[in-house]
């Protein structure tokens, strides 16, 4: 019943959403993830290293995107040929199964707060715009001394599918959120660094809190997060939670239901006051509305980035 009631309410808002074609890709080159120098590496050797890195991912992007116009994907190779221009910045990218991208908005090695932005079901290469306007728009709103990072680290589900409904994915993706959230903290351990966290982002981070090196930890839009409350998480991390008025995640139900082969649903509602996390004022936008620009959320989100009240 529990899986049925999540699934109707899911597929009303988002009928018709469909995973991306697969399209093939090259295996990463080692070059495309240089180790990043450690312990507080003066900005301008940071700096090196990490252009070093923006430049064997370009290689890598543009090998994808010969193999997916040789596959006959224009769509793809056209995107793929825009992550490519000179001025983007992606300290990881794998296109292979859907795409895996770590993108850099703002000067990183000189940046004092840290946004890592991980996103919710149906993100991928082929609707990477949406995900990355959102970062573009929290960078702008955070000023100088601020780097975002849209880490796009690991398959996400789609919104209308029985992973959507499972912590399976998140199990996947939070070692390497984690290991992500690891190499950041000994290249910039000074900075702050806050994860926000969107829709089944929040499940990938409440798996992840408890290693993850953060201030902060925002769930907006969340499901659930797969566990009872802010204490289960086992993080020193501030946890946040903030739902837009007309937000439709709002409708499903707030429960979990262990099966012998799955676990479905998420539990408690992360705005619920049970939950124990800072609730911070989302406004009255929807589901994919939290980092649109001139809106309550980004306001709030950046003041939390910040490390101010929101």
């Amino acid at each position: 019943m529990l899986a049925a009631l999540v699934i109707a309410s899911l597929a009303v808002p988002v009928s018709g959403a469909a995973r991306p074609a697969a399209v093939p890709a090259p295996v990463p080159a080692a070059a495309q993830l240089a180790p990043l120098p450690t312990g507080a590496p003066a900005p301008a050797v940071l700096a090196a290293a990490l252009d070093a890195r923006y430049a064997a991912n370009r290689v890598g992007i543009r090998a994808a995107e010969r193999m997916a116009a040789g596959h006959g994907d224009r769509r793809r190779a056209a995107a793929l040929h825009t992550m490519a221009d000179a001025g983007r910045h992606f300290l990881s990218f794998d296109g292979r199964d859907g795409g895996r991208t770590a993108e850099v908005f703002g000067d990183l090695a000189d940046a004092e707060r840290i946004a890592v932005l991980v996103p919710g079901s149906d993100t991928g290469l082929d609707r990477y715009e949406r995900f990355r306007a959102g970062a573009v728009a929290l960078r702008r709103k955070l000023g100088g001394g601020a780097a975002v990072i849209a880490w796009l680290g690991y398959k996400t589900p789609g919104t209308v599918s029985p992973e959507a409904l499972t912590p399976g994915r998140a199990h996947d993706a939070a070692p390497r959120l984690r290991d992500f959230l690891g190499e950041l903290s000994v290249a910039k351990p000074v900075a702050r660094t806050t994860l926000l966290c969107h829709s089944y982002g929040s499940v990938v981070c409440a798996l992840a809190a408890p290693a993850a090196r953060t201030a902060g930890i925002v769930l907006y839009g969340s499901p659930g997060t797969g566990v009872d409350s802010v204490g289960d998480l086992h993080t020193t991390a501030t946890v946040w939670a903030g739902r837009g008025a007309h937000d439709w995640i709002a409708g499903i139900p707030h429960a979990r239901l262990q099966l012998p082969f799955a676990t479905l649903g998420f539990g408690p509602d992360p705005v619920s006051k049970a939950f124990g996390a800072r609730i911070f004022d989302a406004g009255a936008g929807g589901h994919s509305d939290y980092l649109r620009p001139g809106s309550v959320s980004l306001r709030n989100l950046a003041l939390i980035v910040s490390g101010r009240h929101a």
